[in-house]
């Protein structure tokens, strides 16, 4: 799968990215939102944000994936010195701070993230960030974009370089709003832990089976197909999705996935054996 070039047609998403992205204020509203118009403009299964904390005076980052990824891998992507992404940050202050292309095969050889995404089909990851005014060494935020067996080329590094401003706000939202809404933030408040819990308190445990089922619903797959791979019927798949939406205060399976997503309740789920190649 290849990004296809911009048309007069596809900046039709870019614009609907534009007009939906004041909406986006919590994480998994920026989760839905990048599934969106903005697979379409720029396609991508996993997406790499980082944002400058004033709090640790550092970048952070976080990891939204539509496929499933390694436990050490997911935490390496979360960490600020791992080697993908001061290889890929070193990589665009050598562009001059221009969108460009990291080959993994370049870093896999010591990178244990570099080395899963390697062997979950990804060649290179799209970069670009932004810099503070007059500070090109001060990273406000940084973006990589990942599709796996897919190319990267002229359109996508060009795609990413018009998205850049929108997605840098919009990020730079979600990570304020995120940090105002933690348990940190607002127990510091008045030096008092306020009535209104955190929503990763206020929601029940998702068990292993709901993990495995949203795993497979991240993954696209349908009722039937989630069923043959469980060895359960279709309709005791909706009966568990019907739990889960109750469980996370999700209208649909979208909503569910990534609102787990923000809780963290999805972990590294590994995707089990298909019966079908037994």
């Amino acid at each position: 799968m290849n990004p296809q070039p911009h048309s007069v047609d596809t900046s039709e998403h870019l614009l609907r990215i534009v007009e939906m992205a004041p909406q986006v204020r919590r994480r998994y509203q920026f989760f839905l939102w990048s599934q969106g118009d903005l697979q379409r403009w720029l396609p991508h299964k996993l997406l790499v944000c980082g944002a400058y904390d004033r709090q640790a005076r550092d970048l952070v980052f976080d990891v939204f994936n539509s496929v499933p990824l390694t436990e050490a891998a997911q935490a390496a992507l979360q960490g600020h010195r791992a080697q993908v992404l001061t290889a890929a940050m070193r990589l665009w202050r050598q562009h001059r701070q221009q969108p460009c292309l990291l080959p993994l095969q370049e870093v896999a050889l010591t990178d244990v993230a570099a080395q899963a995404l390697c062997q979950a089909g990804y060649h290179h990851l799209l970069v670009h960030g932004l810099s503070r005014p007059g500070r090109p060494d001060d990273i406000e935020s940084f973006f990589l974009f990942g599709l796996p067996g897919g190319q990267y080329g002229h359109e996508a590094l060009q795609g990413i370089d018009m998205l850049l401003p929108c997605l840098h706000m919009t990020y730079q939202r979600v990570h304020v709003t995120e940090q105002q809404m933690s348990p940190q933030h607002r127990g510091g408040l008045g030096g008092s832990t306020p009535s209104l819990t955190p929503l990763a308190q206020r929601t029940p445990q998702i068990t292993e089976r709901e993990r495995e089922i949203l795993s497979w619903v991240r993954d696209g797959l349908s009722n039937q197909q989630i069923g043959e791979k469980l060895g359960i019927s279709a309709l005791t798949v909706k009966n568990h999705i019907q739990k889960i939406l109750r469980k996370l205060g999700a209208a649909n399976r979208a909503q569910a996935v990534a609102k787990a997503m923000t809780l963290h309740s999805l972990g590294a789920v590994q995707s089990m054996p298909d019966p079908s190649q037994d």
